[in-house]
């Protein structure tokens, strides 16, 4: 069959779609694309999606889905009874065109201590342990998960007797290739699958090269801590926000400072406040914990912080699969334009945290360092693991999987909704849950959160307190700190629905 091209007529450039793949992904990166380069420009009036579809012949649902997915990341806007415009953002394009820095060409020396420096550094001091002293985490609740904990997917759904044949299938006829010293990168077959999922379902356009694999996304940020920072530099961190992140900069001897997070995500006007700062972690997608979502005008204004100061942004996608309207929205390293965002993922949440199997996404300018410094660290990856994974993604278990995942999700958010009880003395009401595993409910005052997590722990449900995600010495200035962080995803519906009547007797 010839190939089939469509010309959008309204944009005198031409933007071409394949009939052989994904028309509403097309149309979404098209647009979005001449958005970012200005050839669309802020005010744009763009055509009614019924009106778009005729002109290229396409389904309406397929022009509304593209339209839904730049409006949910704030290329679009939607004026009541006055149509859909190109939002005012302004210099988009200059923000991520324009160069204000190039790009490191000398690796890691020029910018902080070589990995054997730091641990050197650490080997012979005692710095590290009295920071680890006033720095150490509580460990992870253990045990089988129960209503509500925080963090777990339904891995009651993993298919582990697929899993099971896979791996028996590894050690019953291994390749000697396997049995040796990996590559501390991670192994290629599985690098080049991650790398081929992000540009499908992220937009994330990267190469086996860039990537380096890690055990979990803890690993991932602990390597970013060890080799970007030098003893006494600060780090930006979302407060509040995940708390393990700032202890494993806090062990690298950098100073953590916690930025504020709105209803836009970061506050990069604080960041842009701050000296001596050039890195700043971040989870854009969903914010841990309050589920936020960063505004695209937030994430411009965060790339232009990072080309500014020459610095670097931690993006963790912890939970990104998870979006129950539309595709899983771009990460911000598929806005960076100048090498300046470093992408971590895990497979954590959509297998099972056992699993400890992450990544990261590096810029080009800083490959070469990253996999050095695991060959320290570990001396090689651990090859079965990564292997079995390759297999599971390259037979399609993966993807069915992470289908399955996001309709169990969707249905566990629900039940919590439909179960929860309208009013509770002192709880504010139930937000709009668009993404992620978790939710979060503000609560009048310190003293009455613990009051009610206490009264939960009474009856066998787990809730986290939101205080506890807040930086020590965080100044209150009037904004309570207090809430209910409630995990929905770590058992089934039948599960939630006891819980919560289990919390009525107690709460009300």
């Amino acid at each position: 069959m010839s190939e089939r091209i469509l010309v959008l007529p309204f944009d005198p450039t031409g933007i071409v779609l394949d009939r052989r793949r994904g028309l509403s992904q097309q149309l979404y990166q098209a647009l979005r694309g001449r958005i970012l380069d200005g050839r669309l420009s802020s005010g744009t009036r763009l055509p009614a999606s019924r009106e778009l579809a005729e002109q290229l012949g396409l389904s309406r649902n397929t022009v509304v889905r593209a339209y839904d997915q730049l409006y949910a990341e704030g290329f679009i806007e939607s004026r009541v009874g006055d149509g859909t415009y190109v939002s005012h953002l302004e210099k988009i394009s200059t923000r991520l065109s324009t160069g204000l820095y190039s790009r490191l060409s000398t690796g890691l020396s020029t910018f902080s201590p070589n990995s054997t420096e730091v641990l050197s550094s650490c080997s012979v001091s005692s710095e590290p342990l009295e920071r680890l002293k006033s720095n150490h985490l509580p460990p992870p609740k253990t045990g089988a998960p129960r209503a509500f904990r925080v963090g777990i997917p339904a891995f009651d759904l993993f298919p582990f007797d697929v899993w099971a044949k896979l791996q028996a299938g590894f050690w019953r006829n291994p390749d000697p290739a396997h049995l040796g010293y990996g590559d501390p990168a991670g192994e290629l077959e599985l690098r080049e699958l991650i790398a081929a999922y992000l540009r499908r379902s992220r937009g994330l356009s990267c190469t086996a090269e860039q990537i380096v694999i890690t055990h979990g996304a803890q690993q991932a940020i602990s390597l970013c801590a060890q080799l970007l920072l030098d003893p006494g530099s600060r780090v930006a961190v979302e407060n509040p926000g995940y708390r393990a992140a700032g202890h494993a900069f806090t062990m690298a001897g950098a100073e953590v400072i916690g930025v504020p997070v709105d209803n836009d995500g970061l506050d990069c006007a604080v960041l842009e406040s701050l000296d001596n700062c050039r890195l700043a972690y971040v989870t854009p997608a969903h914010q841990y914990p309050t589920g936020v979502t960063m505004s695209l005008a937030r994430r411009l204004a965060l790339l232009a912080w990072a080309e500014r100061h020459q610095g670097w942004v931690i993006e963790d996608d912890y939970d990104g699969e998870y979006r129950y309207s539309g595709a899983p929205l771009a990460p911000l390293a598929a806005l960076d334009r100048q090498g300046r965002v470093i992408y971590v993922g895990t497979f954590g949440k959509v297998a099972f945290p056992a699993l400890r199997l992450g990544y990261l996404v590096l810029p080009t300018s800083l490959m070469r360092e990253f996999s050095w410094a695991r060959a320290l660290n570990v001396r090689h990856s651990e090859v079965a693991t990564q292997c079995v994974m390759a297999q599971f993604m390259v037979q399609g278990y993966f993807q069915r999987h992470i289908r399955r995942m996001r309709r169990a999700a969707l249905a566990r958010r629900n039940a919590l909704l439909n179960a929860w009880p309208r009013e509770i003395s002192g709880v504010g009401a139930m937000p709009v849950v668009a993404a992620g595993l978790h939710l979060t409910l503000p609560v009048q005052g310190i003293e009455r959160e613990r009051e009610l997590i206490e009264q939960a722990e009474r009856v066998g449900v787990e809730i986290s307190a939101l205080s506890n995600f807040w930086l020590p010495g965080t100044p209150d200035e009037g904004k309570s700190r207090a809430g209910l962080v409630i995990g929905f995803a770590a058992v089934p519906e039948s599960s939630i629905k006891i819980a919560v009547e289990q919390l009525k007797k107690v709460w009300l």
